[in-house]
């Protein structure tokens, strides 16, 4: 749904999850956003997220349905530990930056992992690109990690690619991510600066889900080169052409950041294991690991 969606009565009780007549005693009593057009009542959704943020006269019955404790969006080795070694009960759905956003605005996440890139400023995407969602109104955007993301080439880099400008005129196999993957936006954002496009490049048409079945391909003769992390080139034995870092956040609700899961891995990123395993992994930054980057 857009930002001036009106709902009607029966469609606000469904979305706010009440029976038509409390939200009928809510009206009368001036306690709920809305309007009277033609006789009908209307419900602007946007106004009925912000009054529910704002902890205004919640209704008697108004229970916030609970996520499934698993962490959706973008894989991270690192993330992957964290989750595990923290004992959060966290389980991992690696499917992309959008797509993970796209679930926790369903309520079918706990959290969002996500780097996002464009054609403006990559260290802003990841807030600008929650910010731009209206279904996020109560999201709260955690610092993980900076980690650095390069192009992974075969072990010894034998066809010398250094950046996707050498890969488009070379005519080197570039490995796909699926649209919305935090990588592959970022691989259109680097083909556009490189003058090439992303239909200057030699695509394998079949995406690969992740950093690690990206390395596999890359072993298995399918391709070339593709975008990942640093750390998922040396966990795969394969060589790495570091292009950037970036920024990877974690995305809840705020009343998710709260919950004892939530707490359990946040409180591991603040212990010196969490350094020490993002040494042995490489290629991450974890100064501001922890904080508070947005808060809706």
């Amino acid at each position: 749904m857009q930002d001036d969606v009106y709902l009607t009565t029966e469609e606000a009780a469904l979305y706010l999850r009440l029976k038509e007549r409390k939200l009928y005693e809510l009206v009368a009593q001036s306690a709920i956003p809305c309007a009277k057009v033609t006789g009908k009542w209307l419900f602007p959704r946007v106004a009925l997220d912000r009054w529910i943020a704002a902890g205004m006269a919640r209704p008697e019955g108004f229970v916030a349905e609970a996520p499934p404790a698993i962490i959706g969006g973008s894989h991270d080795p690192l993330l992957e530990w964290a989750a595990r070694q923290s004992g959060s009960g966290f389980a991992l759905l690696a499917e992309g930056s959008e797509a993970g956003l796209d679930r926790l605005e369903r309520n079918e996440v706990a959290a969002a992992a996500i780097h996002l890139h464009g054609q403006g400023d990559d260290e802003a995407a990841n807030l600008a690109g929650v910010a731009a969602r209206a279904g996020l109104h109560d999201a709260v955007v955690i610092a993980f990690c900076r980690r650095e993301q390069g192009l992974l080439v075969a072990p010894g880099n034998p066809r010398g690619i250094a950046s996707l400008g050498d890969a488009a005129r070379s005519g080197a196999r570039v490995g796909m991510r699926p649209p919305g993957a935090g990588a592959q936006l970022l691989l259109e954002a680097l083909a556009a600066r490189a003058g090439c496009g992303i239909d200057g490049l030699n695509r394998v048409a079949a995406p690969y889900p992740t950093g690690p079945d990206l390395a596999l391909g890359l072993r298995n003769g399918e391709i070339d080169c593709g975008i990942a992390t640093r750390a998922v080139a040396d966990l795969h034995g394969v060589s790495f052409a570091p292009l950037l870092w970036e920024r990877f956040d974690l995305v809840l609700r705020r009343r998710t950041f709260f919950e004892p899961a939530a707490q359990s891995l946040f409180a591991l990123v603040r212990q010196p294991a969490f350094g020490k395993r993002a040494g042995v992994l490489g290629g991450y930054d974890i100064a501001d690991a922890g904080n508070i980057r947005l808060n809706r």
